[in-house]
């Protein structure tokens, strides 16, 4: 089985549309391709945040009974209000979906998938492709691997040593990630390009205990993934962007 030719059978088999022989073929597949193990571990993450009931809107109790009381009782149905009252409820439902910025749910999605990356990183014998503290060591491994090059810097003088890098799936595409040390603290700077982006502050969010921050910048998107402090971890973002 050929990676070139994974992606639409990886969808069809995280969504289960593939027969039980192409099935086991995949499954074999994924025992000895760590990048097509990542794809599918992010799509299946993917998959659960879209099923997950905070994305559905439940209507308020008090108005699907007044619609089941009028739809009863067809004699005394005000149609004026009932079509009102509909018409409510599914403006309820379209507002509910709609996110507040357009991008702010593939973000949440996003988010989620680096924070998964990071923890999977901190398994043993995951962290990096390719360990060195050298950038003229780090940035010529990742030329072939990727459509694109991505900056590497070392900050051991600000106190982020630059440990090492690897590649990983992230939203559907394959990104570069360097990593980074503060102290006790692993730092996953996660970066793919963002053509016609413009450049942005610098988000903020935890989860599950986790900083994560968020820019786009020069045509790149960035993520910093770790258990470090805001403060730190917006030092070393500041000095990316430079």
């Amino acid at each position: 089985m050929s990676c070139e030719n994974n992606p639409a059978l990886l969808t069809a088999y995280v969504d289960g549309e593939l027969d039980l022989v192409r099935s086991l073929e995949i499954e074999k597949h994924l025992e000895s391709c760590q990048a097509c193990a990542r794809i599918v571990q992010n799509q299946q993450t993917l998959s659960s945040a879209l099923r997950a009931g905070s994305l559905y809107y439940h209507p308020p109790r008090h108005l699907e009974q007044r619609i089941h009381t009028a739809l009863r009782s067809p004699g005394r149905i005000n149609w004026p209000i009932l079509a009102v009252a509909a018409s409510l409820l599914v403006a309820g439902i379209f507002f509910a979906f709609r996110p507040a910025a357009p991008s702010s749910l593939v973000a949440q999605l996003v988010a989620q998938e680096v924070l998964d990356s990071h923890l999977r990183s901190l398994l043993p014998g995951h962290l990096a492709d390719v360990q060195s503290s050298d950038r003229h060591t780090v940035k010529p491994w990742f030329a072939g691997k990727l459509d694109f090059s991505p900056p590497v810097a070392d900050f051991a003088a600000e106190g982020f040593p630059l440990t090492g890098g690897r590649i990983d799936s992230v939203n559907g595409r394959t990104v570069a990630v360097l990593v980074y040390q503060r102290h006790q603290h692993v730092i996953n700077a996660y970066v793919w390009p963002s053509p016609g982006s413009t450049n942005s502050r610098v988000n903020r969010a935890t989860l599950q205990g986790y900083n994560i921050l968020h820019w786009t910048h020069a045509g790149l998107e960035w993520w910093l993934a770790s258990d470090l402090n805001t403060q730190e971890l917006e030092d070393l973002a500041n000095r990316l962007i430079q």
